[in-house]
């Protein structure tokens, strides 16, 4: 029989749903990093503070892109964001505090001892990686983000509302990327695409 992965290993634990959403989920899908790390900044950009950012889906969906993208919304330096896998909490200062956790490897027990409760202020911005393994110890008003491979190299982003700062918050990102269309390259104005002028006798 195969021996069972330790506990640092060990897929996140089954939690309970929480809170009930508050209006209707949003399904986005990413083709790239780049649209990740876009998704992020957008949602940077409309944080005011006080926000709990659930992160949750299996290895390589893109989580700490994402994040990389929400300090670069909040104006803090994106390149210093990496996995605080083992030092488990990752402090960033741009317009907003920000605060970056993986739960990936604590058990329930190992979860009461982070502190992270403590950055619930209403102020500091928390994006929480792996944030099915903290349960019931969640914000109730809190965005929920699953992300999914969809697939191969495509993901796909579940965002869910819960609560009414969270469902402010989805609501205003979900407009403005509803409307957003990349760049387009410059057009020929019509001076240009008219018939040539009469040579001069």
């Amino acid at each position: 029989m195969p021996k069972p992965l330790p506990s640092s290993a060990s897929p996140p634990r089954k939690r309970s749903e929480g809170p009930s959403p508050v209006g209707k989920p949003w399904s986005i899908v990413l083709h790239s990093p780049r649209e990740t790390h876009r998704l992020g900044r957008w949602l940077g950009r409309f944080l005011q503070g006080g926000e709990v950012i659930a992160l949750m889906g299996e290895l390589g969906t893109g989580k700490t892109s994402l994040v990389r993208g929400i300090a670069d919304g909040l104006l803090a330096e994106p390149a210093s964001v990496s996995s605080p896998t083992f030092t488990l909490i990752h402090e960033y200062r741009g317009r907003l505090s920000l605060v970056h956790a993986d739960l990936y490897r604590l058990t329930a027990a190992e979860l009461e001892d982070t502190g992270l409760g403590d950055y619930v202020d209403g102020r500091t911005v928390i994006a929480i990686e792996w944030a099915d393994r903290w349960d019931e110890g969640l914000p109730s008003d809190r965005l929920d983000i699953h992300l999914s491979h969809h697939p191969s190299a495509v993901r796909r982003a579940l965002l869910t509302a819960r609560g009414s700062s969270a469902r402010r918050l989805l609501a205003a990102l979900r407009s403005r990327l509803s409307t957003y269309r990349p760049t387009r390259e410059p057009r020929q104005t019509r001076v240009q695409l008219t018939r040539p002028r009469r040579a001069s006798h």
